[in-house]
């Protein structure tokens, strides 16, 4: 085999394509994929798959199949369609959904290794992890439904991980940003958590940055949500419970026993508009304006800026509000639909360490993902 050297010499690379070099077939990896929730992110997903497949092949010996994809009523597999890995559109066959036989395609009966996406936001799908790890299957997911559920699924979940088989869920915090795994790598080299802090909402990230007395608050939450930076229903963002859920994911990383209910939150949602159906609750959006215009004349009495931080303590407090930070403050100078997020750790005591990016949007979120799968897929032995 030529060195990468020659193999660079004859292609006119420069240095910087040095861990591109062909691979032997020898460490060719087969990865069999199943995409569950083909909505905002598995599009997007699905779009970055297709598009880095040939790529990955080629540079890293790791060949992707698309084993089929799931909706809420109805999915399609390959052995109905053979152009599913390429196909752009709708499938040629459809059947109707079951989690438990299309787990089952996906995995297969020749033992390769199988791996199952998560990008539904249902409590059904979650539910199943732990049977599909315990089975030996690998799953990601953005789905933050198991990782801040029940804290006896998710030991459970934990616990399936007996297996060998990979669970990992970093887009379920800040989209594609890496906190998750920056604090697990911190946790791993030795250091301990002291506190976290952070905004960890790009919708209300965003809302707060926009938010300066020029439109009424009403008017900003209208268009978060034709932008699609607010969940279907905005008061899931508003509610700050999306941001409990981050934060209790955090703390169980960090070994804290957290739960949902252990977090004090403090929702942006007036009680006469917290349990309208969806479309009444959009009509009367503008009962916010009100308690919004104040919270921003109060932030601006006591020269500092409106953000909405999620903070936990060395102690497992956990809370979640709207507060006045000072000007000088680092999360002070967020953009649009920046997240960041702030650990106070032994190590990091006097400069708490910082990760900071856009947390909101099908493609970045998506992004988060693809890159949980291709840690899993690096961690993969060649199999015939």
């Amino acid at each position: 085999m030529k060195s990468c050297a020659s193999l660079l010499a004859e292609h006119s690379l420069p240095p910087r394509h040095l861990s591109v070099c062909p691979v032997e077939t020898t460490r060719r990896r087969v990865l069999a994929v199943g995409l569950i929730g083909p909505g905002r992110v598995g599009s997007a997903l699905l779009d970055q798959l297709r598009a880095a497949m040939p790529r990955l092949a080629r540079d890293s010996g790791l060949e992707l199949k698309l084993c089929g994809v799931a909706a809420s009523k109805r999915m399609w597999m390959d052995c109905d369609d053979a152009e599913l890995n390429g196909r752009h559109g709708g499938a040629q066959t459809w059947r109707p959904s079951d989690l438990d036989a299309f787990a089952a395609h996906v995995a297969g009966t020749d033992g390769r290794h199988a791996l199952l996406i998560d990008c539904s936001a249902n409590e059904d799908v979650a539910a199943r992890y732990g049977q599909w790890l315990a089975a030996g299957m690998h799953v990601v997911t953005p789905n933050k439904l198991a990782a801040s559920g029940p804290l006896a699924r998710w030991q459970a979940i934990r616990a399936a991980c007996a297996s060998g088989a990979r669970f990992r869920y970093e887009a379920t915090v800040c989209a594609g940003l890496p906190v998750v795994q920056t604090l697990r790598d911190l946790l791993d080299t030795g250091d301990e958590l002291i506190a976290a802090e952070g905004m960890f909402s790009g919708t209300l990230a965003w809302l707060c940055n926009r938010h300066d007395g020029q439109q009424p608050f009403s008017a900003l939450v209208r268009e978060a949500h034709a932008l699609g930076y607010t969940e279907p229903d905005p008061r899931d963002d508003l509610s700050g419970i999306d941001v409990a859920r981050k934060l209790v994911i955090l703390a169980r990383e960090a070994g804290w026993p957290l739960s949902l209910e252990d977090v004090t939150v403090e929702s942006l949602v007036p009680p006469s508009l917290a349990a309208l159906p969806r479309e009444e609750f959009m009509e009367r959006l503008d009962e916010m304006d009100a308690p919004m215009t104040a919270k921003l004349a109060q932030a601006r009495t006591e020269s500092g800026v409106l953000r909405h931080v999620a903070h936990l303590d060395r102690h497992g407090r956990a809370t979640v509000s709207l507060v006045v930070l000072p000007a000088t403050h680092a999360f002070a100078h967020t953009r649009l639909t920046d997240n960041v997020v702030q650990f106070s750790t032994r190590r990091y005591c006097d400069n708490p360490l910082l990760v900071q990016g856009p947390g909101a949007g099908p493609e970045v979120t998506a992004a988060g993902v693809f890159a949980d799968l291709l840690r899993i897929a690096e961690s993969l032995e060649a199999r015939a």
